[in-house]
């Protein structure tokens, strides 16, 4: 079946060849409403346009669009960090999205970006892979970060949740911890579910005789909060938390602290993904160099836009253990 042209696009959206390359290059000068049906009617042939006539019809938008989960807390604010400093200094700018959940708003926030910008960075751990892939432009380079793909057709980068998972099981395991409870993040995002998975398997394999603990959470300091309320009231008997992200350990933390829990000697706590209060309040984790990953997904991205890079190259990251004063000087040797 031979490729579809610009004209396929203008005829099915019935409209003209010249209103199609307006909408496709971001012009300013074609009505919403047209817009849409052109970019609906592009995706419905699979259109994607020449690289090479598109540079001589009109200058690139050096903008590059990004949609996260989304736009505050830690982990997110460092993230951008990373993509901001890679996106200036390859003379890029960047346009924010988020998309809170899978219904229409999360599939908005990505047409929302098509003919604006010249790539897409999304991070969408809680996106189903197909809803993802029929959300995404074929003819708009993208780079995935921390996504499930229903087939293995865009550049990803994705971190070792299973590896960093075991690193901090094994840490708590040598430091003489036996009731290691994890606390999970939000169902049916993918990172949690990993971590989970990672902390499952390490406990099977380092203390087959003690049962996983795996507890409900949503990533936010208040489920840290009130893991630390229920050991205190003696719901829980544990002398190690693994919280699956930070906010929810430093949450943690907190709660113990306030209820005069000492940490490490009476439990340990630990986290994941080194954001930076994590580092100032002594908290073990696992580091996902955020800002880096940022960083690279841009300079992938970018490689793409310039013709530097090409097909859907799958990157794993491994990330690394940082011991800090939560779990270092535990007494439970």
């Amino acid at each position: 079946m031979a490729e579809a042209t610009i004209r396929d696009v203008a005829a099915r959206a019935q409209v003209s060849v010249a209103s199609v390359s307006r909408a496709l290059n971001g012009l300013n000068n074609v009505r919403g409403d047209t817009r849409e049906r052109i970019l609906a009617a592009a995706e419905e042939l699979g259109y994607v346009p020449h690289a090479g006539a598109r540079s001589l019809s009109l200058a690139r938008a050096h903008s590059i669009g990004v949609v996260l989960p989304d736009l505050h807390g830690e982990f997110f604010s460092e993230c951008v960090r990373g993509m901001d400093r890679e996106a200036s200094r390859r003379g890029y700018l960047l346009l924010l999205s988020n998309m809170h959940d899978e219904g229409d708003r999360a599939m908005k926030a990505l047409r929302a970006m098509r003919g604006r910008v010249d790539g897409l960075l999304v991070m969408a751990p809680h996106i189903a892979p197909d809803l993802l892939a029929d959300a995404l432009s074929p003819g708009l380079p993208a780079v995935l970060i921390n996504c499930l793909q229903a087939k293995q057709a865009r550049a990803s980068l994705r971190v070792d949740n299973h590896v960093g998972a075991e690193a901090v099981v094994r840490h708590l395991v040598e430091a003489g911890c036996r009731q290691i409870v994890h606390l999970a993040g939000p169902t049916g995002n993918i990172d949690a579910r990993e971590r989970a998975e990672g902390y499952r398997q390490a406990m099977h394999r380092l203390l087959p005789n003690v049962p996983p603990v795996v507890l409900p959470g949503d990533f936010n300091e208040g489920a840290g909060e009130a893991l630390a309320r229920r050991i205190a009231a003696g719901e829980i008997a544990c002398d190690a938390v693994f919280a699956a992200n930070d906010m929810m350990a430093l949450g943690c933390l907190h709660g113990l602290r306030s209820a005069q829990i000492a940490v490490p000697e009476q439990i340990a706590v630990a986290g994941f993904d080194d954001v930076p209060l994590a580092r100032y309040l002594g908290l073990t984790t696992v580091q996902v160099r955020i800002a880096e990953l940022g960083a690279r997904a841009v300079a992938r991205l970018v490689d793409q836009i310039e013709g530097k890079a090409q097909g859907a190259e799958q990157t794993l990251l491994t990330p690394e253990l940082i011991v800090r004063g939560t779990t270092a000087q535990s007494l439970h040797n």
